[in-house]
Protein backbone atom coordinates (compact mmCIF):
# COMPACT_ATOMS: atom_id res chain seq x y z
CA UNK A 1 0.00 0.00 0.00
CA UNK A 2 1.17 3.57 -0.70
CA UNK A 3 1.74 5.77 2.32
CA UNK A 4 -0.67 8.70 2.48
CA UNK A 5 0.95 11.75 0.89
CA UNK A 6 -1.79 14.21 -0.07
CA UNK A 7 0.45 16.63 -1.95
CA UNK A 8 2.41 14.15 -4.02
CA UNK A 9 0.35 10.97 -4.21
CA UNK A 10 0.35 9.11 -7.53
CA UNK A 11 -3.41 8.68 -7.60
CA UNK A 12 -3.56 6.74 -10.86
CA UNK A 13 -1.85 3.83 -9.09
CA UNK A 14 -4.80 3.75 -6.68
CA UNK A 15 -7.12 3.68 -9.69
CA UNK A 16 -5.28 0.72 -11.21
CA UNK A 17 -5.47 -1.08 -7.86
CA UNK A 18 -9.19 -0.27 -7.72
CA UNK A 19 -9.77 -1.85 -11.13
CA UNK A 20 -8.05 -4.98 -9.86
CA UNK A 21 -10.14 -5.07 -6.67
CA UNK A 22 -13.38 -4.60 -8.64
CA UNK A 23 -12.36 -7.47 -10.92
CA UNK A 24 -11.50 -9.59 -7.87
CA UNK A 25 -14.90 -8.99 -6.27
CA UNK A 26 -16.61 -9.91 -9.54
CA UNK A 27 -14.47 -13.06 -9.89
CA UNK A 28 -15.21 -14.18 -6.33
CA UNK A 29 -18.92 -13.56 -6.88
CA UNK A 30 -18.75 -15.86 -9.90
CA UNK A 31 -16.78 -18.39 -7.85
CA UNK A 32 -19.40 -18.37 -5.10
CA UNK A 33 -22.29 -18.77 -7.54
CA UNK A 34 -20.71 -21.37 -9.79
CA UNK A 35 -18.48 -23.38 -7.43
CA UNK A 36 -19.71 -22.96 -3.87
CA UNK A 37 -23.36 -23.32 -4.86
CA UNK A 38 -22.85 -25.96 -7.52
CA UNK A 39 -24.05 -24.13 -10.64
CA UNK A 40 -20.81 -24.85 -12.55
CA UNK A 41 -18.22 -26.57 -10.30
CA UNK A 42 -15.43 -26.46 -12.91
CA UNK A 43 -15.86 -22.75 -13.59
CA UNK A 44 -12.34 -21.89 -12.40
CA UNK A 45 -10.76 -24.38 -14.83
CA UNK A 46 -12.13 -22.73 -17.97
CA UNK A 47 -9.36 -20.91 -19.87
CA UNK A 48 -11.03 -17.44 -19.95
CA UNK A 49 -11.51 -17.52 -16.18
CA UNK A 50 -7.96 -18.76 -15.59
CA UNK A 51 -6.69 -15.78 -17.61
CA UNK A 52 -9.03 -13.44 -15.70
CA UNK A 53 -7.80 -14.73 -12.33
CA UNK A 54 -4.12 -14.44 -13.34
CA UNK A 55 -4.69 -10.89 -14.61
CA UNK A 56 -6.19 -9.85 -11.26
CA UNK A 57 -3.39 -11.43 -9.21
CA UNK A 58 -0.56 -10.11 -11.37
CA UNK A 59 -2.01 -6.59 -11.31
CA UNK A 60 -2.21 -6.61 -7.51
CA UNK A 61 1.31 -7.96 -7.09
CA UNK A 62 2.93 -5.56 -9.56
CA UNK A 63 1.10 -2.53 -8.11
CA UNK A 64 2.12 -3.57 -4.59
CA UNK A 65 5.74 -3.85 -5.73
CA UNK A 66 5.50 -0.39 -7.28
CA UNK A 67 4.12 1.03 -4.03
CA UNK A 68 7.14 0.02 -1.94
CA UNK A 69 8.95 2.89 -3.66
CA UNK A 70 6.77 5.31 -1.67
CA UNK A 71 6.55 3.51 1.66
CA UNK A 72 8.22 4.84 4.81
CA UNK A 73 6.84 2.09 7.05
CA UNK A 74 7.43 -1.05 5.00
CA UNK A 75 8.25 -3.26 7.96
CA UNK A 76 5.14 -2.24 9.88
CA UNK A 77 2.85 -2.62 6.88
CA UNK A 78 4.45 -5.92 5.88
CA UNK A 79 3.81 -7.34 9.35
CA UNK A 80 0.24 -5.98 9.37
CA UNK A 81 -0.58 -7.54 5.99
CA UNK A 82 0.93 -10.84 7.12
CA UNK A 83 -1.25 -10.78 10.25
CA UNK A 84 -4.29 -10.22 8.03
CA UNK A 85 -3.22 -13.22 5.97
CA UNK A 86 -2.87 -15.37 9.09
CA UNK A 87 -6.33 -14.22 10.23
CA UNK A 88 -7.82 -15.42 6.94
CA UNK A 89 -6.03 -18.75 7.36
CA UNK A 90 -7.47 -19.18 10.87
CA UNK A 91 -11.00 -18.27 9.75
CA UNK A 92 -10.97 -20.59 6.73
CA UNK A 93 -9.47 -23.48 8.72
CA UNK A 94 -12.16 -23.12 11.41
CA UNK A 95 -15.22 -22.41 9.24
CA UNK A 96 -14.34 -23.66 5.73
CA UNK A 97 -11.74 -26.41 6.22
CA UNK A 98 -12.34 -27.84 2.75
CA UNK A 99 -11.33 -24.43 1.32
CA UNK A 100 -8.62 -23.51 3.82
CA UNK A 101 -6.13 -20.88 2.70
CA UNK A 102 -2.47 -21.50 3.47
CA UNK A 103 -0.03 -18.81 2.37
CA UNK A 104 -2.48 -16.89 0.23
CA UNK A 105 -1.96 -13.63 -1.60
CA UNK A 106 -1.92 -11.47 1.57
CA UNK A 107 0.92 -13.48 3.09
CA UNK A 108 2.79 -13.17 -0.20
CA UNK A 109 2.25 -9.39 -0.16
CA UNK A 110 3.39 -9.12 3.44
CA UNK A 111 6.53 -11.22 3.01
CA UNK A 112 7.44 -9.69 -0.36
CA UNK A 113 7.03 -6.21 1.12
CA UNK A 114 9.37 -7.07 4.00
CA UNK A 115 11.95 -8.51 1.59
CA UNK A 116 11.74 -5.63 -0.90
CA UNK A 117 11.77 -2.93 1.78
CA UNK A 118 14.82 -4.50 3.42
CA UNK A 119 16.66 -4.63 0.07
CA UNK A 120 15.41 -1.33 -1.37
CA UNK A 121 18.77 0.47 -1.13
CA UNK A 122 20.62 -2.40 -2.80
CA UNK A 123 17.91 -2.70 -5.47
CA UNK A 124 18.10 1.03 -6.14
CA UNK A 125 21.73 0.61 -7.21
CA UNK A 126 20.63 -1.56 -10.15
CA UNK A 127 19.69 0.24 -13.37
CA UNK A 128 15.88 0.08 -13.50
CA UNK A 129 15.67 -1.49 -16.97
CA UNK A 130 18.21 -4.16 -16.04
CA UNK A 131 16.46 -4.87 -12.73
CA UNK A 132 13.02 -5.10 -14.34
CA UNK A 133 14.30 -7.49 -17.01
CA UNK A 134 16.16 -9.68 -14.50
CA UNK A 135 13.20 -10.07 -12.17
CA UNK A 136 10.69 -10.69 -14.96
CA UNK A 137 12.92 -13.36 -16.50
CA UNK A 138 13.35 -14.98 -13.08
CA UNK A 139 9.57 -14.94 -12.61
CA UNK A 140 9.10 -16.55 -16.03
CA UNK A 141 11.74 -19.24 -15.44
CA UNK A 142 10.59 -20.07 -11.91
CA UNK A 143 6.83 -19.89 -12.57
CA UNK A 144 6.62 -23.68 -12.68
CA UNK A 145 8.58 -24.36 -9.48
CA UNK A 146 5.42 -25.12 -7.43
CA UNK A 147 4.63 -27.73 -10.08
CA UNK A 148 8.09 -29.28 -9.98
CA UNK A 149 9.99 -27.68 -12.84
CA UNK A 150 11.94 -24.70 -14.17
CA UNK A 151 10.87 -23.51 -17.60
CA UNK A 152 9.20 -20.83 -19.68
CA UNK A 153 6.06 -20.20 -17.65
CA UNK A 154 4.13 -23.51 -18.00
CA UNK A 155 6.58 -25.07 -20.46
CA UNK A 156 8.92 -27.39 -18.48
CA UNK A 157 12.64 -27.31 -19.28
CA UNK A 158 14.23 -28.77 -16.14
CA UNK A 159 12.42 -31.04 -13.68
CA UNK A 160 13.34 -30.48 -10.03
CA UNK A 161 14.15 -33.30 -7.56
CA UNK A 162 11.17 -34.88 -5.81
CA UNK A 163 13.04 -34.49 -2.51
CA UNK A 164 12.21 -30.77 -2.56
CA UNK A 165 8.49 -31.57 -2.40
CA UNK A 166 8.37 -33.96 0.56
CA UNK A 167 7.74 -31.45 3.37
CA UNK A 168 4.58 -29.36 3.76
CA UNK A 169 6.56 -26.74 5.69
CA UNK A 170 8.37 -25.79 2.46
CA UNK A 171 5.11 -24.95 0.67
CA UNK A 172 5.45 -21.23 1.50
CA UNK A 173 8.73 -21.16 -0.44
CA UNK A 174 7.20 -22.81 -3.51
CA UNK A 175 7.82 -26.51 -2.87
CA UNK A 176 4.40 -27.94 -1.86
CA UNK A 177 4.22 -31.59 -0.86
CA UNK A 178 1.82 -33.94 -2.64
CA UNK A 179 -0.72 -33.67 0.23
CA UNK A 180 -0.61 -29.85 0.43
CA UNK A 181 -3.83 -28.06 -0.45
CA UNK A 182 -4.81 -24.38 -0.39
CA UNK A 183 -7.67 -22.58 -2.12
CA UNK A 184 -5.47 -19.47 -2.49
CA UNK A 185 -1.76 -20.21 -2.85
CA UNK A 186 0.97 -17.71 -3.75
CA UNK A 187 4.39 -18.97 -2.64
CA UNK A 188 7.49 -16.78 -2.48
CA UNK A 189 8.85 -18.56 -5.55
CA UNK A 190 7.99 -17.37 -8.18
CA UNK A 191 5.72 -14.51 -7.07
CA UNK A 192 8.27 -12.45 -5.12
CA UNK A 193 10.11 -11.87 -8.40
CA UNK A 194 6.99 -10.37 -9.98
CA UNK A 195 6.71 -8.12 -6.91
CA UNK A 196 10.35 -7.06 -7.38
CA UNK A 197 9.62 -6.50 -11.07
CA UNK A 198 6.95 -4.00 -9.98
CA UNK A 199 9.46 -2.21 -7.74
CA UNK A 200 11.91 -1.81 -10.63
CA UNK A 201 9.17 -0.99 -13.14
CA UNK A 202 8.24 2.16 -11.23
CA UNK A 203 11.88 3.21 -11.05
CA UNK A 204 12.02 2.83 -14.83
CA UNK A 205 8.81 4.86 -15.26
CA UNK A 206 10.20 7.61 -13.01
CA UNK A 207 13.56 7.58 -14.79
CA UNK A 208 11.80 8.18 -18.12
CA UNK A 209 9.72 11.01 -16.61
CA UNK A 210 6.39 9.25 -17.09
CA UNK A 211 5.60 9.35 -13.37
CA UNK A 212 3.90 12.74 -13.78
CA UNK A 213 1.17 10.97 -15.77
CA UNK A 214 0.19 9.04 -12.62
CA UNK A 215 -0.91 12.10 -10.63
CA UNK A 216 -4.37 12.19 -12.23
CA UNK A 217 -7.09 11.50 -9.67
CA UNK A 218 -10.19 9.47 -10.55
CA UNK A 219 -12.45 10.07 -7.50
CA UNK A 220 -14.38 6.80 -7.11
CA UNK A 221 -11.51 4.56 -8.17
CA UNK A 222 -9.13 6.58 -6.02
CA UNK A 223 -11.28 5.87 -2.93
CA UNK A 224 -11.60 2.16 -3.71
CA UNK A 225 -7.88 1.80 -4.34
CA UNK A 226 -6.94 3.45 -1.04
CA UNK A 227 -9.21 1.06 0.86
CA UNK A 228 -8.32 -2.12 -1.02
CA UNK A 229 -7.13 -4.05 2.04
CA UNK A 230 -10.38 -3.44 3.92
CA UNK A 231 -12.40 -4.41 0.86
CA UNK A 232 -10.34 -7.56 0.46
CA UNK A 233 -10.97 -8.61 4.05
CA UNK A 234 -14.74 -8.08 4.08
CA UNK A 235 -15.91 -8.74 0.53
CA UNK A 236 -15.93 -12.54 0.49
CA UNK A 237 -17.99 -13.06 3.68
CA UNK A 238 -20.51 -10.50 2.36
CA UNK A 239 -20.68 -12.10 -1.09
CA UNK A 240 -21.02 -15.58 0.34
CA UNK A 241 -23.76 -14.43 2.71
CA UNK A 242 -25.74 -12.75 -0.07
CA UNK A 243 -25.41 -15.82 -2.30
CA UNK A 244 -26.49 -18.09 0.57
CA UNK A 245 -29.62 -16.01 1.15
CA UNK A 246 -30.49 -15.98 -2.57
CA UNK A 247 -29.96 -19.70 -3.08
CA UNK A 248 -31.78 -20.52 0.16
CA UNK A 249 -34.76 -18.48 -1.07
CA UNK A 250 -34.70 -20.18 -4.48
CA UNK A 251 -34.51 -23.62 -2.89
Amino acid sequence: MIEKQPSSRFCLIDAIRAIAIINMVAYHLCYDIFCNFGVWPNFYRAVPFIIWERFICCTFIIVSGISVNFSHHGYRRGILINLCGFLITIITVLFMPDQAIWFGVLNLHGCAMLITFALRRELSRIKPLIGALIFFVLFMLLYGVPNGFIGLFNLPLIHLPDALYQYRVLAFLGFPSWDFSSSDYFPLIPWTFLYLFGFELWRLIAEKGYDRCFRKKIPVLDFIGRHSLSIYLIHQPLLYGVCWLIFSFIA
